[in-house]
């Protein structure tokens, strides 16, 4: 929802060339080519925006804009820390909140904020701030905000201008309105989990997925409730639920029934496209080999990369449906022969035959494969509390632009008094006293 417009019905896909015509028939744009030199450096640059998200869904959506130069205010409670700072299990640690891996990676370039927005005073802070922001951002329950009086009416009537995203879990309407939810819950709600695992095994668990689809769906509405401002000069309410921007990720198994009465099932690592396709353990610690054979042109490199071994020589291999009638054997045979060789002689041996393989890339060294490392995907930051560490970046790229990081995810509270004395005028005695009344601080309470 954007502003309370009607979006266009939906339709049946087109069909292939259907509107070739009237796209080339639009005008074209008459913008010169040199009319990027007289604008910022990055698209939003200038932009302020009070997030007051926590966890993964909502912080990944601002952070989006973080990147692209936006200035973002995260904002936390030295009594209600993000949650995603518990992610870091550094709880032996003095500054334990200050190593959650998934908040420094999803908290690069933004300001730090603490404001107890329970305390009138700190209440007081997060309106002042509205009126001086572009975007207000939140993903609690529909329940907290209500209590702190963060309507869209309020919003709008302290800013005219600002656009309002609301990013509740299942929305601001219906039976489940109140309720909490997270990634592993979209899982549940959307089938994900139903088709995940093994065939005879339960429905698993992705653990984090829904996450960042639901943050990428609310930045990409936000970009949209940013042109309508442009086009109006007035805010925009904008609501992006996390339950709907799944089931987008998740339609092929919801039109598969809906349309031809078939309930997919899960199946491993295997796939109706590829057989034999799985992951093959190679001597070593968690050194796991990934192949999948979609042609009978791959089927035939994969024998020649196994040196024409007898079992694959069996007529009933040489098609598609019989290696999935075989899916097992083959397996089997597979196991075998992974388990004599070396994994990156394996991997080798099979791309030069022509066949799909890879390393199964261990989380703690993926930072380090060639090609990331020659993209820059990853960068180096340096954090006060964990020293030098790599966070990934966005998927693409501007010219002229070296790097998208340009600071480490903010410690707790590290820049509220510079916010509230450059952006509300507060002197520092007047932060001395709100840091006394526990409305702002550097420490969570109590530790």
């Amino acid at each position: 929802l954007v502003g309370g417009a009607s979006p266009r019905p939906f339709a049946a896909a087109p069909k292939l060339g259907e509107h070739t015509g009237a796209i080339e028939a639009r005008p074209r744009s008459t913008a010169s080519r040199h009319e990027s030199a007289r604008c910022p450096k990055l698209p939003f640059e200038g932009m302020r925006i009070l997030d007051i998200t926590s966890w993964w869904a909502g912080p990944a959506s601002t952070h989006f804009f973080a990147l692209l130069g936006a200035e973002v205010w995260h904002v936390e409670s030295i009594t209600h820390l993000d949650g995603m700072r518990m992610t870091g299990y550094m709880f032996g640690r003095p500054d334990w909140w200050e190593w959650g891996h998934m908040f420094t990676a999803a908290n690069t370039n933004k300001l730090g904020l603490t404001i107890d927005i329970d305390q009138p005073m700190g209440k007081a802070l997060i309106d002042d701030l509205i009126r001086e922001c572009d975007v207000v951002a939140e993903n609690f329950a529909p329940r907290v905000i209500e209590k702190w009086g963060l309507s869209w009416d309020h919003v709008h009537q302290l800013n005219r201008r600002a656009i309002y995203m609301r990013m509740p879990a299942f929305g601001l309407s219906g039976p489940w309105r109140e309720r909490p939810g997270f990634a592993q819950t979209m899982e549940q709600m959307t089938g994900m989990a139903w088709i995940t695992g093994h065939l005879a095994d339960q429905p698993r668990i992705m653990r984090g997925p829904c996450d960042p689809i639901a943050g990428l769906h609310g930045a990409t509405a936000l970009m949209v409730a940013l042109w309508e401002r442009e086009r109006t000069g007035e805010g925009v309410f904008l609501e992006s639920t996390m339950v709907e921007a799944a089931l987008n990720c998740a339609a092929e198994q919801i039109v598969e029934y809906t349309a031809y009465g078939n309930v997919m099932m899960r199946s491993g690592n295997r796939s109706p496209q590829a057989a034999p396709q799985g992951v093959y353990a190679c001597p070593g610690f968690e050194q796991w080999l990934a192949i999948s054979v979609a042609t009978d042109d791959q089927w035939d490199g994969l024998r020649r990369a196994l040196g024409n071994p007898a079992w694959a020589d069996d007529p009933q291999l040489s098609t598609h449906a019989g290696r999935q009638a075989r899916h097992d054997a083959i397996d089997a045979a597979l196991d075998a022969w992974a388990a004599s060789c070396d994994l990156d002689e394996a991997v080798a041996r099979l791309l030069a035959q022509g066949v799909p393989a890879a390393r199964c890339w261990d989380p703690r060294i993926q930072s380090k494969h060639p090609q990331m490392v020659a993209r820059g995907f990853y960068e180096d930051l340096v954090h006060p509390s964990i020293g030098v560490h790599p966070v990934p970046t966005l998927p693409f790229k501007y010219s002229g632009t070296d790097r998208w990081t340009t600071r480490a995810a903010p410690t707790l509270g590290q820049d509220t008094r510079d916010v509230l004395m450059r952006v509300l005028g507060k002197s520092a005695a007047e932060c001395d006293q709100l840091e006394f009344d526990g409305v702002i601080g550097t420490r969570p309470k109590g530790v």
